[in-house]
C-alpha cells in the first residue's frame, strides 16, 4: 500500500511539474495583437532547484515559482514545492505543498517578503518502522538585496514549532532568481 501511495504521489508531481513547464513555454509565444500581452510583461518565472548527496544521505527538490509585477514596487506570486529526503538507515520523506509570496521592493537594491507556505510531510522512520504523515504550514518573514532578477537575503518562520516541523531552524538563508 505505501508503495502504490508513493506511486502516486510522484505521479502527481509529474503531471503538475508538466502543466507547469508546458504554459510556461506556451506563454512565450507573443502575438502583437493580443491583449494577454500586457499581462504576461509582468509575469516572471523562477524557483529553486536542489541536489544535495553525502554518506547515505540524499535531498532532492524541485520548487518552481511565478509572480506576477503589479509594479516596480510590489509582485505577488505562487508556487509548487516537492522535496525527497532521505537518510539511510534513519529516514526518508516525501514533501509536497504550495506556497503564496508577495514582495516589496522600497528601494531598488532591497526586497521585503513574506510566504505562507504548506506542505505535505509523509515521514518514515526506517529504523523503527514508525510513519508520521501531517501537514507543516510555514509563514516566512524575509529580507534581501536584490541585484537585477537575484536576490540574497535570509527569513524567518514566524510559525516554528522545533516538535512539528520539516525545518531545522526558523532562521533560513535563500537565493530567489526570477526571469
Amino acid at each position: 500500500m505505501k508503495k502504490n501511495n508513493l506511486q502516486g504521489q510522484l505521479k502527481t508531481i509529474s503531471i503538475v511539474a508538466i502543466l507547469l513547464v508546458s504554459s510556461i513555454c506556451f506563454s512565450q509565444q507573443k502575438n502583437p495583437d493580443s491583449p494577454q500581452n500586457d499581462f504576461w510583461k509582468n509575469v516572471q518565472f523562477g524557483g529553486g532547484l536542489g541536489l544535495g548527496f553525502g554518506s547515505g544521505y540524499t535531498d532532492i527538490t524541485i520548487a518552481p515559482t511565478a509572480i506576477y509585477n503589479f509594479n516596480e514596487y510590489f509582485a505577488l506570486g505562487t508556487g509548487v514545492q516537492y522535496s525527497y529526503l532521505r537518510q539511510k538507515g534513519f529516514f526518508k520523506s516525501n514533501n509536497y505543498g504550495g506556497s503564496i509570496i508577495g514582495l516589496f521592493n522600497p528601494i531598488p537594491e532591497a526586497q521585503l517578503s513574506v510566504e505562507l507556505e504548506q506542505l505535505r510531510v509523509n515521514l518514515t522512520y526506517e529504523n523503527i518502522d514508525v510513519t508520521e504523515n501531517f501537514w507543516n504550514t510555514a509563514l516566512f518573514l524575509g529580507a534581501g538585496y536584490r541585484m537585477e532578477n537575484v536576490t540574497i537575503g535570509a527569513r524567518y518562520n514566524v510559525l516554528f514549532d522545533k516538535d512539528k516541523n520539516v525545518y531545522g531552524d526558523a532562521f533560513m538563508p535563500f537565493v530567489r532568481v526570477f526571469f
